[in-house]
């Protein structure tokens, strides 16, 4: 675990960052250039929550050759300050590769050189984040029957508990594999999302057989991965389409992900964000990149010439039951148009069907039943990522990537990672920095603090 922030050495905080992926590395990067130029007494004090040992963004689909779907210039930064030292270009600079990727002529770079700029981010901001922490609880705390802080509690992986107290609260924990009903995990039942773990721990494979299920990118890329790497075996790919679809990245289509998009969207009423919604899928859910929908194809075609046939698309299809065996799985698909049924035993099954947004009451804790509701049932959120909670508050929760429902499919995705990370703060300072000389200080003599009725113990 890093050694704790000294920020946090100093009392109240401005900003704890639950989860430090993407989104949160980008809110830290665009503090720390505001702290570079803000006056002393304005500087923000911020700390970074996270349950993993290390920095890591997709590690299980880090496969060779794969590439990024988003251009380079939306890393973390460049789209809100295009000079930062934290831009993608400027990592490829210090690695001494910059000429070569211009030479190379593309807007995608490989995943796994991706991921690389990330951690050379991360590592540049260790001084404000911990590894090996999990956020059990958030509890408000209360000055003279007001809402002043929040206490975040986190569990260490070594049995401690810490606590941090804040002004601000930024959750954004990503997004969690989607399974079917029903589908429980285990050595040869997988979710793509560790599928490069769960690879280099293969239990014996006596039927050289996979079935893949899912018609994403995901799951064409776990297809052709596991095509490759096991040239004896046999992949069969489920997915309910007649065939995969391409990917509508065109120009006008891309706009979708454009920064003012959000505001069209949050603006919106609930059937034109309905409507924008379903136009807009193409461009990202059970969609795949045409080359690697050629490549496959290409594949598919060739085996039939020479007559045997290890890539196997099972279209139209659906998992109708799912049965372990003492060496593998019996997987039925079922065939839509006529509803027979083929039974397929295989060695392992990835489920490559996608993600899903955490629950986000269930990670603000204590803190949720202080949180107001839309019509669905959803925390109600502000145009800055702001929670809207019960009055009166001067401590505020604010939430990334869950919000897909206010602000649209930008919202768990890279395409706006470095514009979000600066409007949220520019609203913690805006709310926060001019008004923390009159905000209440914690446990003042003669005060009546308190924790919210909701509040846990430990």
């Amino acid at each position: 675990m890093a050694g704790r922030p000294a920020s946090a050495d100093n009392g109240i905080l401005d900003i704890v960052g639950v989860g430090f992926g993407p989104s949160n590395l980008a809110l830290a990067i665009a503090a720390r250039e505001y702290n570079a130029s803000a006056p002393t007494g304005e500087k923000l004090r911020i700390s970074f929550l996270e349950q993993q040992a290390r920095f890591g963004w997709h590690r299980g689909m880090l496969l060779e050759g794969a590439t990024m779907q988003v251009s380079f210039l939306k890393d973390l930064v460049t789209l809100r300050n295009p000079v930062s030292d934290f831009s993608y270009l400027s990592f490829l600079n210090e690695q001494d590769r910059l000429v070569d990727f211009i030479n190379h002529k593309t807007m995608y770079p490989l995943r796994q050189e991706f991921h690389d700029y990330l951690e050379w981010a991360a590592r540049r901001l260790d001084d404000v984040v911990e590894y090996d922490i999990r956020v059990v609880d958030m509890r408000p705390v209360l000055v003279d029957g007001e809402m002043a802080f929040i206490e975040v509690i986190g569990a260490c992986a070594d049995g401690r508990t810490v606590v941090r107290r804040t002004r601000n609260v930024v959750v954004a924990v990503g997004l969690e594999p989607s399974l079917p009903p029903g589908v429980d995990l285990d050595e040869r039942v997988w979710h793509n999302h560790d599928l490069l773990a769960r690879v280099e721990n293969l239990p014996p494979a006596v039927r050289d057989r996979f079935v893949v299920v899912g018609a994403g990118q995901s799951a064409a890329e776990v297809t052709e991965f596991l095509h490759s790497r096991y040239p004896r075996a046999e992949v069969a790919a489920v997915f309910a389409r007649y065939g995969y679809s391409p990917a509508d990245n065109s120009a006008f289509a891309n706009q979708i992900f454009d920064p003012s998009a959000v505001d069209d969207y949050y603006a919106s009423p609930p059937p034109v964000k309905e409507m924008l919604s379903a136009y807009s899928r193409g461009t990202n859910y059970s969609v795949v990149d045409i080359d690697l929908i050629d490549e496959l194809y290409r594949r598919v075609y060739q085996e039939k010439v020479h007559g045997r046939q290890r890539l196997r698309i099972m279209r139209a299809s659906r998992v109708a039951e799912l049965r372990r065996l003492d060496d593998g799985v019996a997987v039925d698909v079922e065939f839509l148009p006529t509803g027979s049924r083929e039974t397929v035993e295989a060695d392992i099954i990835v489920f490559a069907t996608g993600y899903r947004s955490r629950d986000t009451r269930r990670i603000l804790g204590s803190m949720a039943g202080h949180c107001q509701l839309d019509a669905a049932g959803r925390p109600l959120v502000d145009r800055d990522y702001r929670l809207v909670t019960e009055p009166p508050a001067n401590a505020d929760l604010y939430v990334l990537g869950a919000t897909e429902h206010s602000h649209g499919i930008s919202s768990t995705l890279l395409s706006n990672v470095a514009v979000r990370a600066g409007e949220l703060l520019n609203s913690v300072v805006t709310r926060t920095v001019a008004a923390r000389a009159a905000a209440p200080q914690p446990a003042p003599v003669g005060a009546r603090e308190t924790q919210g009725a909701l509040a846990s113990t430990h």
